[in-house]
C-alpha cells in the first residue's frame, strides 16, 4: 500500500506547486503564495479518494520522484498565525 500524504515530511513542501494545489483543494491555508518548485513531469503520484454518494474527492500525494525526506517540515514551516487566521488550532491541526 502506498504511504499516504508524504508532502508534510518533504523538504520542498513550502516551495512545491503540486502541494499548493492540494492545499487549495482541501481548503487549507497556503504555506506560501508563490511556490517556485514544480515536480518533474509524471510526478507526483496522487491518490484520489471519492466519498460515496457525493461529488467530493480528496487528493493525497502518495509518491513523488522529487520527495526529499525531512520529518515534520510542514509543521515547522506553517506560521501559527496563518492557521489561527484560517480558524484552525495550531496545536492540533494536521493537514489532510
Amino acid at each position: 500500500a502506498p504511504q499516504m500524504f508524504i508532502c508534510v515530511d518533504c523538504a520542498l513542501v513550502e516551495r512545491c506547486t503540486a502541494y499548493h494545489v492540494v492545499e487549495a483543494k482541501h481548503g487549507q491555508p497556503h504555506l506560501t503564495t508563490s511556490p517556485d518548485f514544480t515536480p518533474r513531469e509524471g510526478s507526483p503520484t496522487v491518490q484520489i479518494l471519492y466519498f460515496n454518494g457525493t461529488a467530493e474527492a480528496e487528493l493525497d500525494v502518495c509518491a513523488c520522484a522529487d520527495f526529499v525526506e525531512e520529518k515534520g517540515r510542514w509543521r515547522r514551516m506553517m506560521p501559527r498565525g496563518t492557521l489561527l487566521k484560517a480558524g484552525f488550532d495550531p496545536d492540533t491541526f494536521v493537514p489532510t
